[in-house]
């Protein structure tokens, strides 16, 4: 496990969804500090709850009328799916002064259950149009490969984000996070560049939603 934990290559976003406190704790005992979490009231409860140093990441679908919770207790969101959103993490992170690293989703499956942006939808990705969000740092983006046993497949998506990724990692300031790959295929992720993954059952065994 440490291995997929402390890894220069990469940085590993511990998916703690779901677990408890103690679970959590023991990771964060053997140094790690990267949290990930899909739902607002799991993520505030384990905020309270556990170090302040912990660096929190919000990894899922994110509602705009919840926003302003997550923005005081998180490093990065890594779910922009819509101008809307993006617009009101701006709004809300200026009541703070804080400024918001985020990572933008795009949807490399092409399933309809996935949220996110698709290629076309990017052209408002330009620094003119960014510059105008103060107080948000658009970092990366964030893709999900198909869930799969086809590994061609999978190679194709991840191939595909990382082609877009290239493409504004050259004109963006500080454009340099590409979040792809988890548990069943971050070694994959890792062959296309990806430099920070999403990792729950690898580290904390499977998941139980019961």
């Amino acid at each position: 496990m440490k291995d997929i934990l402390f890894n220069k290559n990469y940085t590993c976003v511990a998916v703690s969804k779901t677990k408890p406190i103690e679970e959590i704790t023991k990771i964060y005992d053997l140094g790690h500090r990267n949290f990930g979490e899909n739902k607002v009231q799991e993520l505030e409860f384990k905020y309270e709850s556990l170090p302040k140093d912990i660096k929190w990441h919000m990894i899922g679908h994110l509602q705009s009328n919840k926003v302003k919770k997550v923005i005081p207790i998180v490093s990065l969101i890594h779910s922009i799916d819509s101008l809307k959103l993006l617009k009101t993490i701006n709004k809300e992170s200026k009541k703070i002064d804080k400024t918001m690293d985020c990572l933008i989703q795009v949807n490399i499956s092409n399933e309809n259950s996935k949220f996110g942006f698709i290629k076309k939808e990017l052209e408002f990705l330009n620094q003119d149009f960014l510059n105008d969000f103060k107080y948000i740092k658009i970092r990366g983006l964030m893709g999900m490969a198909s869930f799969t046993n086809n590994e061609k497949q999978i190679r194709k998506e991840f191939q595909y984000l990382k082609e877009i990724f290239d493409d504004f990692n050259t004109t963006l300031d500080d454009f340099n996070i590409l979040s792809m790959g988890m548990s069943n295929d971050y070694n994959i992720a890792l062959d296309y560049g990806s430099n920070m993954v999403r990792i729950g059952s690898k580290i904390f065994g499977k998941r139980n939603y019961h």
